[in-house]
């Protein structure tokens, strides 16, 4: 068995098929084009794998800063509730004659200022979701 796997060892070593297909100039350079192209797709694709995960960091971070700040921003629903209880008990205790047109408290609406704050906080997370959407892609491809 060992003689047999050795002659077939000889046989390819003295093949004239492996000679014609290494020896000749375009053969090398194509086998040499394919390795160093190889390492070069190989860093680069490292690369950009390595910049999407901190893609992907960076907008998860900045994503749940953003969502913190579009919390804040948001008017206290606690005035308004007041608000409602107090016409409430006053309807309770005078009866429906005495009640009032309903007053809210200016907190519960928006300046310009407020709204294009808001409008941008929520672009700026729709973006940063955007940014972190097309690296899950890239990363998956």
């Amino acid at each position: 068995m060992i003689d047999l796997i050795h002659q077939i060892v000889e046989v390819l070593q003295t093949s004239t098929i492996a000679e014609a297909r290494g020896k000749d100039v375009p053969s090398k350079f194509w086998a040499a084009y394919k390795k160093v192209s190889g390492e070069y797709d190989d860093n680069m694709l490292e690369r950009c794998n390595g910049n999407m995960d901190i893609v992907l960091i960076f907008a998860g971070l900045f994503s749940a800063v953003n969502t913190a700040f579009i919390i804040a921003m948001q008017p206290n629903p606690v005035d308004t509730t007041n608000v409602l209880l107090v016409q409430l008990t006053t309807i309770y205790l005078h009866g429906s004659s005495a009640a009032q047109p309903l007053i809210l408290s200016p907190s519960t609406g928006y300046s310009s200022a407020d709204f294009w704050m808001q409008a941008l906080a929520y672009e700026s997370l729709a973006f940063s979701l955007l940014a972190a959407f097309g690296a899950v892609l890239g990363k998956q491809w």
